[in-house]
């Protein structure tokens, strides 16, 4: 591992994640919870193989990631983030935060992922009406579906489907995104593509965290 060699916390910091793709893969690890090799690396398009080996072992050796052998009849090895490395939350939230802004910007040809929403929906996003019952929101966005459980005041992702959602955004995940995070009007996002289905309350009770 590189070092800058200075007595400086934010040195330090960087000295462990501040590799290229070393906090994209934390990203994927805090938003599937343990995932599988070929998982990671679908959802980092453009990482080589050998490189995302490599920064797992990096990650594993500082501590932040750890890996386990899932029993049968999953049977594969699975990595997750320690309890040191779920403290990079609030720095992935300020981080996105900070980015927020460049999306304006992005190129066409971008990869774009649809669960790629979980983890902001659940940084940025609050449940603003906690006196009504707990719902569901199903987002599909064209890839794995991520349902959305809002109540008591948070927002709490989950990538897969729910039973019965009490509402469904479905859509181009650019879209989805605009319209989750208040960028985009739902009626302007349908001409878009967005679609919607079901109790738009739901929708409409979701509020920027502070």
């Amino acid at each position: 591992m590189r070092t800058y060699g200075q007595f400086c916390a934010l040195a330090k910091a960087l000295d462990l994640v501040g590799d290229r793709w070393t906090l994209l893969i934390v990203r994927e690890l805090m938003t599937r919870g343990r995932a599988r090799y070929t998982e990671l690396r679908a959802g980092l398009p453009g990482i080589a193989s050998n490189l995302l080996s490599e920064r797992l072992r990096e990650l594993e050796s500082a501590g932040i990631v750890v890996r386990e052998e899932a029993p049968a009849p999953i049977a594969t090895t699975l990595y997750g983030l320690t309890a040191f490395g779920e403290a990079l939350r609030p720095v992935l939230r300020e981080l996105g935060r900070w980015g927020a802004p460049l999306l304006a910007k992005t190129d066409p040809g971008d990869e774009v992922r649809g669960y790629w929403i979980a983890l902001p929906a659940e940084l940025f996003l609050t449940d603003g009406e906690p006196g009504l019952p707990p719902a569901a929101l199903e987002i599909r966005a064209g890839d794995d579906p991520v349902t959305l459980h809002i109540g008591n005041g948070t927002v709490r992702s989950r990538i897969g489907r729910v039973e019965r959602p009490d509402a469904i955004l479905a859509g181009p995940a650019s879209e989805v995104a605009r319209v989750l995070l208040a960028k985009a009007p739902l009626a302007q996002a349908r001409k878009r593509g967005v679609t919607y289905k079901g109790d738009r309350s739901v929708l409409l009770r979701l509020a920027r965290a502070s």
